[in-house]
């Protein structure tokens, strides 16, 4: 099994297009008035945002890795992007900055590198 994509809610799909490409997301499908889906940087995964009426509180949170994590989220900030986190180095061994979509929908970049995948705890 692969995971395919995560899609999200938008009240504004024309805003959340400008937010998910100025984060480093290519557009590849846009189907007005109510569908957009990204391809992202590295790999094969994708992500897209769906029109909706009324975005609804969730607590799903979405991670973006980025190796580049603190130089990224300067030239975001610089760009006028907020954040409510800064890169801070976690417990769990990754680098964190969170933020949010014109949504609210929760954001994480981050950095694991190799404890992406292999944490000293992971399980044998």
């Amino acid at each position: 099994m692969n995971l395919n994509q995560v899609t999200v809610g938008s009240a504004d799909i024309d805003r959340s297009i400008n937010f998910y490409k100025e984060l480093g997301l290519e557009l590849i499908v846009y189907s007005p008035p109510g569908y957009a889906r990204f391809l992202c940087p590295d790999g094969n995964s994708t992500f897209s945002v769906h029109q909706v009426d009324e975005v609804k509180w969730s607590e799903t949170t979405v991670y973006f890795e980025r190796k580049q994590l603190d130089e990224k989220v300067r030239q975001l900030i610089d760009d006028g992007i907020k954040f409510s986190l800064l890169p801070t180095d976690q417990p769990w061994l990754w680098r964190e900055a969170h933020l949010s979509d014109p949504d609210k929908n929760k954001l994480v970049l981050y950095h694991a590198g190799e404890n992406r995948m292999n944490p000293p705890w992971r399980l044998k």
